[in-house]
């Protein structure tokens, strides 16, 4: 299951802009791998209040979304979609921007991370 975690300033989330997230996000994993494999895709927000973000070594109340998607490793290598992370990376990045304005784009983290065969579990037996 394809898996996000967004950490992102705390006052940006104010009750409006979470559905717009979700959404986006998962409609941007289902640009690059198809709109069915959307059902499968988690998200978590987290917010981080201005005072616990910093950057360059000093608080910040930039937003600076940092994204992390997880999912497993061999979904990066499929044949049929061929340079997933760069997609996926700018696919996430656009989304981030339509949703929070343009001006966000030169702040977004992503990390796509990638779990190995038999280090994923559901229901309580590895998958």
């Amino acid at each position: 299951m394809p898996h996000f975690s967004l950490h992102i300033r705390e006052e940006t989330l104010d009750g409006t802009v979470e559905p717009k997230l979700i959404s986006a996000l998962t409609d941007a994993v289902g640009a690059v791998f198809g709109q069915e494999f959307s059902r499968l895709v988690g998200v978590d927000l987290i917010g981080v209040p201005q005072r616990r973000r910093g950057v360059g070594g000093e608080p910040t109340d930039r937003v600076a979304p940092h994204v992390t998607l997880s999912m497993r490793e061999a979904a990066y290598h499929l044949p049929q979609v061929p340079d997933a992370p760069a997609r996926l990376v700018a696919a996430i990045t656009d989304a981030l921007a339509d949703v929070l304005g343009e001006a966000v784009r030169e702040e977004v983290i992503v990390t796509i991370a990638g779990v190995p065969e038999g280090r994923t579990g559901v229901a309580g037996a590895v998958v």
